[in-house]
């Protein structure tokens, strides 16, 4: 009896384990975060509402959604705190302008950002390619495409 209790045990800590490991790939798949759940690799949700993309303190942070955040100040870590949602960005955190344009997910540049109707959007910026340029020109059509997209891939 006392090895069934114990191989039980063991299985159960095997399986919620594997079972963590699946979620985390999971939400790589769906969310632009690194291999330890840091999203937007690392920059203040917060901040960007100031207008500036700021570098969040890793000694400052908050998790939310199984996600982990970053902030520049603990006045922006209290301020996320009570409204998470308002500072996730748009499409997982991945570029805008892909899933509007292709409905793909693709890598951004944490500094290449715009604010809509209090809504964050990440861009992709490199290369001599600034997404964000290609958006503006084009946004509502854009912005539509995005929505109906990221539906597809987060129903």
């Amino acid at each position: 009896m006392k090895h069934f209790i114990i191989i039980t045990a063991l299985l159960n800590l095997i399986a919620g384990s594997l079972t963590a490991q699946t979620t985390a790939a999971i939400r790589k798949k769906e969310f632009n975060i690194e291999k330890s759940g840091l999203a937007i690799q690392g920059y203040d949700p917060v901040a960007y509402f100031t207008g500036k993309a700021k570098e969040g303190n890793e000694k400052i942070t908050a998790s939310y959604n199984g996600l982990l955040y970053r902030f520049a100040s603990v006045e922006n870590q209290k301020i996320f705190n009570a409204t998470p949602e308002k500072y996730e960005p748009q499409y997982g955190g991945w570029c805008a302008y892909a899933m509007g344009a292709k409905g793909e997910k693709v890598e951004v540049d944490p500094e290449t950002f715009k604010i809509i109707n209090g809504k964050l959007y990440l861009f992709y910026n490199k290369f001599f390619n600034n997404t964000l340029k290609a958006w503006n020109k084009d946004e509502a059509r854009l912005k539509t495409n995005a929505d109906i997209n990221w539906k597809k891939i987060i129903p």
